[in-house]
């Protein structure tokens, strides 16, 4: 071999990529023709050198020339050498494995879904816009005092939308969108689930401006010395993280924890001291489940118009996840008696022949509402409690 710097650390990849560049081993175009410049491969033998491997190699030997990391090598970027490298350096292999399996939880592709499609919460869209979104759209306001928050939570009953506002950020707002669970950050080995966390946040800090969203944290950090079954990795897990969040204020990076839960009155109280901006999810206003109405169970011309003002009445306490499911049962019967009818006959209908479902009726409206209970009322006031005690609110536009 030649007295060029080989990388110290790599994947099997960037090892595969750089053999081939260097010792030419033989490569196919997607054109199915051989390369048309030779190299030898120490044998005597000729064999073609494919010129997007020279470039990596090249490349490589221009970053191994500026930097002591090798950490910064992408063959994802061939020919277009990128202004920043996925990965930040590391100090070790180990730091960058880990970076690589967290990387998986960036949200690619755009979620879909805007401000415009959740219905009411308007007070959480206000709270949410003026924490994330204005301090990313007017950044020269948001300095000194008024740094923006770093930590956001949102709490409420289950199914009345919390991850849907998660989307709508991620979707609205220019930002790297970090899809975190409890099963990104815990690990079975000894130490593992701590340095996750810290490289999450090097990653975030990496990919500013970002966003980290913690869905459930009460799965992570839920109160400290609560039990003496409390594992011993589960403290440094907890510890870590109100470390890591704490280095977020020492930063001029934008980088915004957005957590959710349902039960906020199980979280540390480290941890809410942390997350700055507490918003709560409520259950649905009327105005809010007679759009929600409208829009699942849109009215047919021509057809028996659909009892809004009935399906408002009779929901009071349903979530936006309960109302679904009721239009979903209100659907079904039409449906239900279709079937019924095909199921009597003895020949096979081919499908190009199926009738249509019929409309919607009053009556499948009732038997609906008769099948479907709501399921997150139960604790409505604990939520109004602790939002009263802890929660943010707009006081004055």
């Amino acid at each position: 071999m030649s007295d060029e710097p080989m990388p110290t650390r790599w994947s099997f990849q960037d090892f595969k990529l750089i053999y081939d560049a260097k010792f030419g081993r033989k490569r196919i175009l997607e054109n199915g023709e051989a390369a048309d410049n030779p190299v030898s491969n120490g044998n005597g033998n000729l064999h073609p050198r494919r010129t997007s491997d020279t470039a990596i190699y090249e490349q490589f030997q221009s970053q191994g020339q500026n930097s002591d990391h090798s950490n910064a090598f992408s063959p994802n970027n061939i020919g277009d050498r990128p202004q920043r490298s996925l990965l930040p350096p590391f100090e070790s292999a180990e730091m960058r494995t880990l970076a690589e399996s967290l990387s998986r939880d960036i949200i690619r592709g755009s979620p879909d879904v805007k401000w415009e499609s959740i219905k009411g919460l308007e007070t959480a869209k206000h709270l949410l816009k003026e924490a994330v979104v204005m301090p990313i759209k007017y950044p020269k306001y948001f300095t000194g005092l008024l740094s923006p928050w770093k930590g956001i939570l949102l709490f409420g009953p289950p199914g009345t939308g919390k991850t849907m506002l998660a989307k709508a950020i991620a979707t609205e707002c220019n930002t790297t969108f970090f899809n975190i669970s409890a099963s990104s950050v815990v690990s079975k080995w000894r130490g593992d689930s701590e340095k996750l966390v810290r490289v999450l946040f090097e990653l975030a800090r990496h990919h500013a401006p970002s966003t980290i969203f913690l869905d459930e944290i009460d799965a992570i950090i839920s109160q400290r010395g609560e039990s003496r079954s409390e594992h011993e990795a589960s403290r440094r897990l907890k510890t870590e993280l109100l470390i890591q969040m704490d280095g977020l204020t020492q930063t001029d990076e934008l980088v915004f924890v957005l957590a959710a839960t349902n039960i906020p009155w199980e979280l540390d109280a480290a941890m809410l001291r942390r997350l700055e901006k507490r918003i709560l999810v409520p259950l649905p206003e009327p105005e809010a489940r007679k759009a929600m109405f409208e829009e699942l169970l849109p009215p047919q011309p021509g057809e028996e118009q659909i009892p809004y003002d009935l399906l408002v009445e009779q929901t009071d306490g349903y979530s936006g996840s309960d109302i679904r499911l009721l239009c979903k049962e209100a659907a079904m019967q039409p449906l239900r008696r279709l079937m019924s009818q095909l199921e009597q006959r003895e020949e096979v209908v081919p499908e190009e022949e199926l009738p249509k479902v019929g409309p919607i009726g009053r009556k499948d409206i009732e038997i609906a509402l008769k099948n479907t209970r709501p399921s997150a009322h139960l604790h409505a006031h604990r939520y109004e409690k602790f939002n009263a005690d802890y929660g943010s609110q707009i006081l004055q536009l």
